[in-house]
Protein backbone atom coordinates (compact mmCIF):
# COMPACT_ATOMS: atom_id res chain seq x y z
CA UNK A 1 0.00 0.00 0.00
CA UNK A 2 3.07 2.45 0.79
CA UNK A 3 4.49 1.94 -2.71
CA UNK A 4 1.08 2.70 -4.12
CA UNK A 5 0.46 5.46 -2.46
CA UNK A 6 4.29 6.88 -3.37
CA UNK A 7 3.73 5.95 -6.98
CA UNK A 8 0.46 7.35 -7.56
CA UNK A 9 1.01 10.80 -5.34
CA UNK A 10 3.56 11.44 -8.24
CA UNK A 11 5.74 13.75 -5.26
CA UNK A 12 8.56 12.28 -7.42
CA UNK A 13 9.97 14.02 -10.28
CA UNK A 14 10.99 10.39 -11.79
CA UNK A 15 8.27 8.95 -11.47
CA UNK A 16 6.63 11.93 -13.16
CA UNK A 17 8.43 11.57 -16.00
CA UNK A 18 8.73 8.00 -16.38
CA UNK A 19 4.22 8.11 -16.07
CA UNK A 20 3.75 11.38 -18.31
CA UNK A 21 5.91 10.09 -20.57
CA UNK A 22 4.67 6.16 -21.15
CA UNK A 23 1.45 7.41 -21.14
CA UNK A 24 1.60 9.78 -23.84
CA UNK A 25 4.02 7.06 -26.12
CA UNK A 26 1.53 4.87 -25.97
CA UNK A 27 -1.83 6.65 -26.20
CA UNK A 28 -0.57 8.56 -29.43
CA UNK A 29 0.92 5.54 -30.97
CA UNK A 30 -2.38 3.68 -30.39
CA UNK A 31 -4.13 6.38 -32.08
CA UNK A 32 -1.79 5.86 -35.06
CA UNK A 33 -1.83 2.61 -35.29
CA UNK A 34 -5.73 1.90 -35.36
CA UNK A 35 -5.60 3.22 -38.44
CA UNK A 36 -2.25 1.67 -39.58
CA UNK A 37 -4.11 -1.63 -38.29
CA UNK A 38 -7.11 -0.69 -40.52
CA UNK A 39 -4.91 -0.31 -43.59
CA UNK A 40 -3.79 -3.85 -42.88
CA UNK A 41 -0.21 -2.29 -42.41
CA UNK A 42 0.88 -4.11 -39.24
CA UNK A 43 3.80 -5.30 -40.52
CA UNK A 44 5.07 -1.80 -41.50
CA UNK A 45 4.78 -0.61 -38.14
CA UNK A 46 7.91 -3.25 -37.80
CA UNK A 47 9.71 -2.64 -40.31
CA UNK A 48 9.83 1.00 -38.92
CA UNK A 49 11.14 0.12 -35.39
CA UNK A 50 13.85 -1.93 -36.83
CA UNK A 51 14.64 0.95 -39.40
CA UNK A 52 15.03 3.99 -37.17
CA UNK A 53 18.02 2.54 -35.37
CA UNK A 54 20.53 3.87 -37.81
CA UNK A 55 19.07 6.88 -37.50
CA UNK A 56 19.50 7.25 -34.29
CA UNK A 57 22.61 6.01 -34.55
CA UNK A 58 23.72 8.61 -37.25
CA UNK A 59 21.94 11.38 -35.52
CA UNK A 60 24.65 10.72 -32.15
CA UNK A 61 27.29 10.84 -34.81
CA UNK A 62 26.22 13.54 -36.01
CA UNK A 63 25.61 15.88 -32.96
CA UNK A 64 27.58 13.61 -30.67
CA UNK A 65 24.69 13.41 -27.83
CA UNK A 66 21.91 12.08 -26.84
CA UNK A 67 19.80 15.14 -27.59
CA UNK A 68 16.39 13.74 -28.62
CA UNK A 69 15.65 16.39 -31.29
CA UNK A 70 18.59 14.92 -33.25
CA UNK A 71 17.85 11.57 -32.39
CA UNK A 72 14.15 11.88 -33.76
CA UNK A 73 15.18 13.31 -36.47
CA UNK A 74 17.58 10.65 -38.08
CA UNK A 75 15.32 7.89 -36.98
CA UNK A 76 12.32 9.72 -38.85
CA UNK A 77 14.93 10.05 -41.79
CA UNK A 78 15.81 6.22 -41.93
CA UNK A 79 12.31 5.27 -41.14
CA UNK A 80 10.86 6.83 -44.24
CA UNK A 81 13.74 5.90 -46.48
CA UNK A 82 12.92 1.86 -44.95
CA UNK A 83 9.20 2.85 -46.01
CA UNK A 84 9.86 4.14 -49.80
CA UNK A 85 12.53 1.13 -49.85
CA UNK A 86 9.38 -1.29 -49.48
CA UNK A 87 7.18 0.46 -51.90
CA UNK A 88 9.71 0.44 -54.21
CA UNK A 89 10.82 -3.26 -54.40
CA UNK A 90 7.16 -4.38 -54.35
CA UNK A 91 5.91 -2.01 -57.35
CA UNK A 92 9.21 -3.18 -58.93
CA UNK A 93 9.67 -6.47 -58.54
CA UNK A 94 7.66 -9.55 -58.28
CA UNK A 95 8.33 -9.84 -54.41
CA UNK A 96 5.06 -9.21 -52.26
CA UNK A 97 4.65 -6.61 -49.27
CA UNK A 98 5.81 -9.24 -46.51
CA UNK A 99 9.01 -10.31 -48.40
CA UNK A 100 9.62 -7.11 -49.00
CA UNK A 101 9.47 -5.67 -45.35
CA UNK A 102 11.46 -8.64 -44.14
CA UNK A 103 14.32 -7.61 -46.37
CA UNK A 104 14.47 -4.14 -45.47
CA UNK A 105 13.67 -4.52 -41.69
CA UNK A 106 16.43 -6.85 -41.63
CA UNK A 107 18.73 -4.67 -44.19
CA UNK A 108 18.26 -1.41 -41.67
CA UNK A 109 18.22 -3.35 -38.48
CA UNK A 110 21.93 -4.98 -39.20
CA UNK A 111 23.29 -1.44 -40.26
CA UNK A 112 21.86 -0.38 -36.99
CA UNK A 113 23.28 -2.86 -35.17
CA UNK A 114 26.61 -2.12 -36.81
CA UNK A 115 26.56 1.62 -36.11
CA UNK A 116 25.90 0.92 -32.45
CA UNK A 117 29.14 -1.06 -32.52
CA UNK A 118 31.11 1.63 -33.86
CA UNK A 119 29.48 3.85 -31.49
CA UNK A 120 30.00 1.87 -28.28
CA UNK A 121 34.01 1.32 -29.25
CA UNK A 122 34.36 5.22 -30.20
CA UNK A 123 35.31 6.03 -26.52
CA UNK A 124 32.25 8.91 -26.68
CA UNK A 125 31.39 9.22 -23.21
CA UNK A 126 28.14 10.41 -23.81
CA UNK A 127 27.15 6.95 -25.48
CA UNK A 128 26.54 5.35 -22.09
CA UNK A 129 22.62 4.42 -22.98
CA UNK A 130 22.23 4.53 -26.48
CA UNK A 131 22.08 0.97 -26.59
CA UNK A 132 18.33 1.67 -24.34
CA UNK A 133 16.95 1.94 -28.08
CA UNK A 134 16.90 -1.58 -28.51
CA UNK A 135 14.81 -2.52 -25.82
CA UNK A 136 13.95 0.58 -24.66
CA UNK A 137 14.15 2.16 -20.97
CA UNK A 138 11.63 4.23 -20.26
CA UNK A 139 13.33 4.98 -16.59
CA UNK A 140 15.42 6.51 -18.16
CA UNK A 141 12.95 9.56 -19.55
CA UNK A 142 13.90 13.61 -18.17
CA UNK A 143 12.08 16.47 -18.52
CA UNK A 144 13.76 17.31 -21.58
CA UNK A 145 12.31 14.60 -23.26
CA UNK A 146 9.37 14.93 -22.04
CA UNK A 147 9.38 18.64 -24.23
CA UNK A 148 10.19 16.66 -27.22
CA UNK A 149 7.82 13.90 -26.73
CA UNK A 150 4.85 15.58 -25.53
CA UNK A 151 5.51 18.04 -29.03
CA UNK A 152 5.59 14.96 -31.31
CA UNK A 153 2.31 13.42 -29.16
CA UNK A 154 0.32 16.62 -29.54
CA UNK A 155 0.72 16.58 -33.48
CA UNK A 156 -0.30 13.46 -33.81
CA UNK A 157 -3.46 13.77 -31.70
CA UNK A 158 -4.08 17.50 -33.93
CA UNK A 159 -3.13 15.64 -37.14
CA UNK A 160 -5.49 12.62 -36.50
CA UNK A 161 -8.01 14.88 -35.27
CA UNK A 162 -8.17 17.24 -38.54
CA UNK A 163 -8.16 14.21 -40.65
CA UNK A 164 -10.26 11.72 -38.89
CA UNK A 165 -12.79 11.50 -42.03
CA UNK A 166 -10.24 11.07 -44.41
CA UNK A 167 -8.04 8.74 -42.71
CA UNK A 168 -11.23 6.35 -42.06
CA UNK A 169 -12.68 6.57 -45.60
CA UNK A 170 -8.98 5.28 -46.89
CA UNK A 171 -9.17 2.81 -43.74
CA UNK A 172 -12.22 0.96 -45.46
CA UNK A 173 -12.73 2.50 -49.43
CA UNK A 174 -9.94 3.93 -50.69
CA UNK A 175 -11.39 3.26 -54.08
CA UNK A 176 -14.62 5.26 -53.20
CA UNK A 177 -12.03 8.39 -51.98
CA UNK A 178 -10.39 8.41 -55.03
CA UNK A 179 -13.86 8.77 -57.19
CA UNK A 180 -14.83 12.03 -54.89
CA UNK A 181 -11.68 13.63 -55.27
CA UNK A 182 -10.01 12.98 -52.74
CA UNK A 183 -5.96 13.37 -52.60
CA UNK A 184 -5.74 9.83 -51.48
CA UNK A 185 -1.84 9.65 -52.24
CA UNK A 186 -1.07 12.72 -50.30
CA UNK A 187 -3.36 11.82 -47.15
CA UNK A 188 -1.53 8.00 -47.34
CA UNK A 189 1.55 9.78 -46.93
CA UNK A 190 0.27 11.91 -44.00
CA UNK A 191 -0.60 8.84 -42.19
CA UNK A 192 2.62 7.09 -43.05
CA UNK A 193 4.85 10.63 -41.41
CA UNK A 194 2.17 10.39 -38.40
CA UNK A 195 3.03 6.22 -38.54
CA UNK A 196 6.74 6.79 -38.49
CA UNK A 197 6.87 9.68 -35.90
CA UNK A 198 4.86 7.32 -33.83
CA UNK A 199 7.30 4.71 -33.71
CA UNK A 200 10.24 6.97 -33.77
CA UNK A 201 8.91 8.60 -29.98
CA UNK A 202 7.86 5.39 -28.95
CA UNK A 203 11.25 3.33 -29.34
CA UNK A 204 12.85 5.40 -26.44
CA UNK A 205 9.78 3.45 -23.92
CA UNK A 206 9.96 0.10 -25.56
CA UNK A 207 12.42 -0.42 -27.52
CA UNK A 208 12.44 -1.04 -31.43
CA UNK A 209 12.45 -4.65 -30.56
CA UNK A 210 8.88 -4.16 -29.26
CA UNK A 211 7.61 -0.81 -30.63
CA UNK A 212 5.30 -2.70 -33.04
CA UNK A 213 3.39 -4.36 -30.39
CA UNK A 214 2.79 -0.64 -28.81
CA UNK A 215 1.38 0.50 -31.99
CA UNK A 216 -0.70 -2.58 -33.31
CA UNK A 217 -1.99 -4.27 -30.04
CA UNK A 218 -4.22 -1.65 -28.54
CA UNK A 219 -5.98 -1.56 -32.14
CA UNK A 220 -6.15 -5.03 -32.16
CA UNK A 221 -7.83 -5.40 -28.98
CA UNK A 222 -9.93 -2.33 -29.37
CA UNK A 223 -11.43 -4.09 -32.77
CA UNK A 224 -13.00 -6.89 -30.69
CA UNK A 225 -14.96 -4.55 -28.57
CA UNK A 226 -17.00 -2.47 -31.05
CA UNK A 227 -17.55 -1.84 -35.07
CA UNK A 228 -17.54 1.89 -35.00
CA UNK A 229 -14.06 3.78 -35.52
CA UNK A 230 -14.62 6.64 -33.37
CA UNK A 231 -14.93 4.29 -30.15
CA UNK A 232 -11.82 1.88 -31.72
CA UNK A 233 -9.59 4.96 -31.66
CA UNK A 234 -11.09 6.29 -28.15
CA UNK A 235 -10.64 2.18 -26.98
CA UNK A 236 -7.53 2.20 -28.49
CA UNK A 237 -5.73 5.01 -26.90
CA UNK A 238 -7.36 4.03 -23.23
CA UNK A 239 -5.69 0.39 -23.58
CA UNK A 240 -2.35 1.98 -24.60
CA UNK A 241 -2.38 4.35 -21.70
CA UNK A 242 -3.62 2.49 -19.30
CA UNK A 243 -0.49 -0.02 -20.46
CA UNK A 244 2.07 2.92 -20.23
CA UNK A 245 0.34 3.71 -16.40
CA UNK A 246 0.33 -0.45 -15.43
CA UNK A 247 4.10 -0.48 -16.77
CA UNK A 248 5.55 2.12 -14.88
CA UNK A 249 3.81 1.17 -11.92
CA UNK A 250 4.62 -2.45 -12.35
CA UNK A 251 8.45 -1.72 -12.52
CA UNK A 252 8.61 0.52 -9.92
CA UNK A 253 7.74 -2.12 -7.60
CA UNK A 254 9.78 -4.60 -9.61
CA UNK A 255 12.63 -2.39 -10.84
CA UNK A 256 14.60 -5.94 -11.81
CA UNK A 257 12.14 -5.72 -14.91
CA UNK A 258 12.68 -2.32 -17.15
CA UNK A 259 9.37 -0.60 -18.27
CA UNK A 260 9.14 -1.46 -21.64
CA UNK A 261 8.52 -5.06 -21.62
CA UNK A 262 6.21 -4.60 -18.92
CA UNK A 263 3.91 -2.09 -21.48
CA UNK A 264 3.94 -4.68 -23.69
CA UNK A 265 3.11 -7.67 -21.15
CA UNK A 266 0.27 -5.50 -20.10
CA UNK A 267 -1.37 -4.59 -23.30
CA UNK A 268 -1.12 -8.17 -24.43
CA UNK A 269 -2.72 -9.01 -21.75
CA UNK A 270 -5.78 -6.44 -22.57
CA UNK A 271 -5.62 -8.44 -25.84
CA UNK A 272 -5.67 -11.75 -25.19
CA UNK A 273 -9.10 -10.75 -22.65
CA UNK A 274 -10.24 -9.07 -25.51
CA UNK A 275 -9.86 -12.04 -27.95
CA UNK A 276 -11.49 -14.55 -25.84
CA UNK A 277 -13.92 -12.51 -23.63
CA UNK A 278 -15.55 -9.43 -25.83
CA UNK A 279 -18.87 -9.75 -25.90
CA UNK A 280 -19.71 -9.86 -29.28
CA UNK A 281 -16.38 -10.75 -31.44
CA UNK A 282 -14.50 -12.89 -28.54
CA UNK A 283 -13.98 -16.59 -28.94
CA UNK A 284 -16.40 -17.49 -26.18
CA UNK A 285 -19.11 -15.31 -27.51
CA UNK A 286 -18.71 -16.67 -30.79
CA UNK A 287 -18.67 -20.28 -29.44
CA UNK A 288 -21.62 -19.48 -27.16
CA UNK A 289 -23.02 -17.90 -30.34
CA UNK A 290 -22.69 -21.02 -32.51
CA UNK A 291 -24.07 -23.77 -29.96
CA UNK A 292 -27.03 -21.74 -29.84
CA UNK A 293 -27.71 -21.87 -33.65
CA UNK A 294 -26.90 -25.51 -33.65
CA UNK A 295 -29.32 -25.83 -30.92
CA UNK A 296 -31.89 -23.68 -32.72
CA UNK A 297 -31.30 -25.71 -36.34
CA UNK A 298 -31.46 -29.24 -34.31
CA UNK A 299 -34.58 -27.97 -32.43
CA UNK A 300 -36.51 -26.71 -35.79
CA UNK A 301 -35.72 -29.99 -37.17
CA UNK A 302 -37.24 -32.18 -34.78
CA UNK A 303 -40.52 -29.73 -34.58
CA UNK A 304 -40.64 -30.05 -39.07
CA UNK A 305 -40.32 -33.98 -38.71
CA UNK A 306 -43.36 -34.13 -36.29
CA UNK A 307 -45.19 -31.95 -38.53
CA UNK A 308 -44.30 -33.67 -41.75
CA UNK A 309 -45.45 -37.03 -40.06
CA UNK A 310 -48.13 -34.99 -39.11
CA UNK A 311 -49.18 -33.79 -42.76
CA UNK A 312 -49.14 -37.62 -44.05
CA UNK A 313 -52.98 -38.29 -42.27
CA UNK A 314 -53.52 -34.45 -41.51
CA UNK A 315 -53.31 -34.95 -37.44
CA UNK A 316 -50.78 -32.80 -35.72
CA UNK A 317 -50.78 -33.94 -32.69
CA UNK A 318 -50.56 -38.18 -33.03
CA UNK A 319 -48.30 -39.11 -30.40
CA UNK A 320 -45.10 -40.00 -31.67
CA UNK A 321 -41.83 -42.51 -30.37
CA UNK A 322 -38.45 -41.63 -31.02
CA UNK A 323 -37.61 -44.31 -33.18
CA UNK A 324 -40.38 -42.17 -35.77
CA UNK A 325 -38.31 -39.30 -35.51
CA UNK A 326 -34.70 -41.66 -36.14
CA UNK A 327 -36.11 -43.00 -39.19
CA UNK A 328 -37.05 -39.47 -40.55
CA UNK A 329 -34.31 -37.23 -39.43
CA UNK A 330 -30.93 -39.17 -38.70
CA UNK A 331 -30.20 -38.37 -34.76
CA UNK A 332 -28.58 -40.54 -32.36
CA UNK A 333 -30.94 -41.83 -29.26
CA UNK A 334 -28.59 -39.71 -26.97
CA UNK A 335 -28.85 -36.16 -29.00
CA UNK A 336 -32.47 -36.91 -29.63
CA UNK A 337 -33.53 -37.28 -26.09
CA UNK A 338 -32.12 -34.29 -24.87
CA UNK A 339 -33.75 -32.53 -28.18
CA UNK A 340 -37.06 -33.44 -26.77
CA UNK A 341 -36.58 -32.72 -23.17
CA UNK A 342 -35.54 -28.79 -24.03
CA UNK A 343 -38.68 -28.61 -26.51
CA UNK A 344 -40.50 -29.97 -23.64
CA UNK A 345 -39.08 -27.10 -21.75
CA UNK A 346 -39.60 -24.54 -24.00
CA UNK A 347 -43.62 -25.05 -24.22
CA UNK A 348 -43.23 -26.84 -27.87
CA UNK A 349 -43.95 -30.85 -27.10
CA UNK A 350 -45.50 -32.59 -24.20
CA UNK A 351 -44.93 -35.93 -22.99
CA UNK A 352 -46.74 -39.10 -22.43
CA UNK A 353 -44.99 -41.84 -21.15
CA UNK A 354 -42.57 -42.94 -23.87
CA UNK A 355 -44.63 -41.06 -26.93
CA UNK A 356 -43.73 -36.81 -27.86
CA UNK A 357 -46.55 -34.58 -29.40
CA UNK A 358 -46.88 -31.32 -30.55
CA UNK A 359 -48.46 -28.28 -28.72
CA UNK A 360 -49.80 -25.57 -30.53
CA UNK A 361 -47.35 -23.31 -30.39
CA UNK A 362 -44.59 -26.45 -31.69
CA UNK A 363 -47.24 -27.19 -34.38
CA UNK A 364 -47.28 -23.60 -35.58
CA UNK A 365 -42.87 -23.36 -35.21
CA UNK A 366 -42.22 -26.45 -37.35
CA UNK A 367 -45.49 -25.28 -39.60
CA UNK A 368 -43.10 -21.99 -40.36
CA UNK A 369 -39.82 -24.19 -41.23
CA UNK A 370 -42.12 -26.32 -43.81
CA UNK A 371 -43.32 -23.13 -45.18
CA UNK A 372 -39.96 -21.48 -45.61
CA UNK A 373 -38.10 -24.57 -46.60
CA UNK A 374 -40.91 -25.37 -49.81
CA UNK A 375 -40.99 -21.25 -50.79
CA UNK A 376 -36.90 -21.09 -50.99
CA UNK A 377 -37.08 -24.35 -53.15
CA UNK A 378 -39.70 -22.67 -55.09
CA UNK A 379 -38.42 -19.52 -55.44
CA UNK A 380 -34.34 -21.19 -56.26
CA UNK A 381 -36.28 -23.20 -59.61
CA UNK A 382 -38.65 -20.30 -60.61
CA UNK A 383 -35.86 -17.76 -60.31
CA UNK A 384 -32.62 -18.97 -60.71
CA UNK A 385 -33.81 -22.04 -63.29
CA UNK A 386 -32.39 -24.64 -60.65
CA UNK A 387 -33.40 -28.07 -61.14
CA UNK A 388 -35.95 -29.52 -58.81
CA UNK A 389 -34.02 -32.11 -57.57
CA UNK A 390 -31.05 -29.61 -56.62
CA UNK A 391 -32.66 -26.90 -54.66
CA UNK A 392 -33.30 -29.69 -51.48
CA UNK A 393 -30.11 -28.87 -49.09
CA UNK A 394 -30.22 -25.26 -49.99
CA UNK A 395 -33.27 -24.62 -48.95
CA UNK A 396 -32.44 -26.94 -45.75
CA UNK A 397 -30.15 -24.18 -44.77
CA UNK A 398 -31.76 -20.96 -45.33
CA UNK A 399 -34.75 -22.00 -43.56
CA UNK A 400 -33.32 -21.82 -40.13
CA UNK A 401 -32.41 -17.84 -41.28
CA UNK A 402 -34.76 -16.24 -42.52
CA UNK A 403 -35.92 -13.83 -40.85
CA UNK A 404 -39.75 -13.11 -41.09
CA UNK A 405 -39.92 -9.70 -42.87
CA UNK A 406 -37.97 -11.81 -45.83
CA UNK A 407 -40.38 -14.67 -45.25
CA UNK A 408 -43.52 -12.01 -45.55
CA UNK A 409 -41.33 -10.75 -48.59
CA UNK A 410 -40.58 -13.69 -50.49
CA UNK A 411 -44.25 -15.16 -50.40
CA UNK A 412 -45.27 -11.47 -51.79
CA UNK A 413 -42.81 -12.49 -54.52
CA UNK A 414 -43.75 -15.52 -55.30
CA UNK A 415 -47.96 -14.36 -55.22
CA UNK A 416 -48.23 -17.06 -52.27
CA UNK A 417 -47.82 -20.13 -53.62
CA UNK A 418 -49.88 -23.55 -53.23
CA UNK A 419 -47.28 -26.12 -53.99
CA UNK A 420 -43.38 -26.13 -54.08
CA UNK A 421 -41.83 -27.43 -57.10
CA UNK A 422 -42.59 -31.37 -55.33
CA UNK A 423 -45.84 -30.71 -55.10
CA UNK A 424 -45.98 -30.91 -51.80
CA UNK A 425 -48.57 -28.20 -50.55
CA UNK A 426 -46.86 -25.39 -48.73
CA UNK A 427 -48.38 -24.58 -45.37
CA UNK A 428 -50.07 -20.99 -44.57
CA UNK A 429 -51.06 -19.96 -40.93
Amino acid sequence: MNSLFEFFSFADPNIRFVVIGSVLLTASSAIVGTFTFLHKKSLVGDAIAHAVLPGICLGFILSGTKNPAYLITGAFITGWISLIGVEYITKHTRIKDDTAIGLVLSVFFGIGILMLTVIQKGGNASQSGLDHFLFGKAAALVGDDLIVFGAVAVTLLIAVFLLFKEFSLLAFDKEYAKAIGLPVRWIDLVLTSLTVLAVVIGIQAVGVVLMAAILITPAAAARFWTNKINVMVLLASVFGAFSGLSGAYISYIAPAMPTGPWIVIVISTIAFISFFFAPKRGVINRVLRQRNIRRTINDENVLKTLYQLGEENKDYFIQRNKEEIIRRRRFSPEALGKILQRLENQGYLDKTSKHWVLTEEGKARGQRVVRIHRLWELYLTTHLNIAPDHVHDDADTIEHLLTPELEVELERLLNYPKVDPHKSEIPYS
